[in-house]
């Protein structure tokens, strides 16, 4: 039980930053450039990058190289709920 509270902690260590929070709930739609993750987020592409090594070395990110481009995409399914919950709770309009 400990072993799984350490990985749920660091998840949501990991989600408790604004940056990575919002660059996550675009991977759960798909594949990402940094270029195209900084523009819709309308950060620079240096905050991305740092935030993207650091959800990476985490393990809740892969990047894919197709000639000078990076892609990243959501690597863990576990993540990929909790943010769509998260998604559900705080994104979706409320019916009145």
């Amino acid at each position: 039980m400990r072993e799984k509270a350490d990985e749920a902690s660091g998840l949501l260590k990991m989600l408790a930053n604004r940056n990575r929070l919002m660059i996550l709930c675009k991977l759960v739609e798909g594949e990402w450039s940094v270029g195209a993750l900084a523009e819709f987020l309308d950060l620079q592409d240096t905050v991305v990058s740092q935030q993207l090594g650091l959800l990476r070395r985490d393990g809740l990110v892969e990047a894919r190289r197709d000639g000078r481009t990076i892609y990243y995409s959501l690597r863990r399914d576990d993540a990929c709920r909790v943010l769509r919950t998260l998604y559900d709770i705080y994104c979706v309009p409320k019916a009145e």
